[in-house]
């Protein structure tokens, strides 16, 4: 068994540094931390039911619903009717949001870069086994 210890003031300073990181980035915007996230994953995908989105940030829908607000408000995210399921809403970038995550998402994949660096090709192909494993175990 790993020491638990070790391993929680590792996750803990890298969660801060990488945290620290992304404060940094974001200050330079209008925008909140939370909500370059959700212009992150939507960015990644076409587009995501509130639910979806939700569970994908780690928050709650009524959490994700003000969150959205602003950005719809901002004229970055456009709410769309879901045509399999008439119940639901989806939530995808409009143009000017697009535009937002392609910068940010150029520097995720700049700092990337650097911390692949850092790992041999194994080493960065079992990093990204173990995070996903992770974020399923979340």
């Amino acid at each position: 068994m790993a020491d638990i210890e070790g391993l929680s003031a590792l996750i803990i300073e890298f969660y801060e540094k990488l945290s620290s990181w992304e404060h940094a980035v974001v200050r330079g915007s209008a925008l909140t931390l939370p909500q370059m996230h959700t212009l992150e994953i939507l960015g990644q995908h076409t587009s995501l039911r509130m639910k979806e989105l939700a569970a994908k940030m780690g928050v709650t829908t009524g959490t994700l619903t003000v969150t959205v607000d602003r950005l719809e408000k901002r004229a970055l995210v456009a709410r769309v009717p879901n045509e399999s399921d008439r119940r639901s809403v989806l939530v995808e970038l409009t143009d000017r949001g697009r535009t937002l995550f392609e910068e940010h998402h150029r520097l995720h994949l700049g700092l990337t870069g650097e911390l692949a660096a850092a790992l041999g090709e194994e080493e960065a192909a079992a990093f990204a086994a173990t995070l996903r494993k992770l974020t399923q175990a979340f």
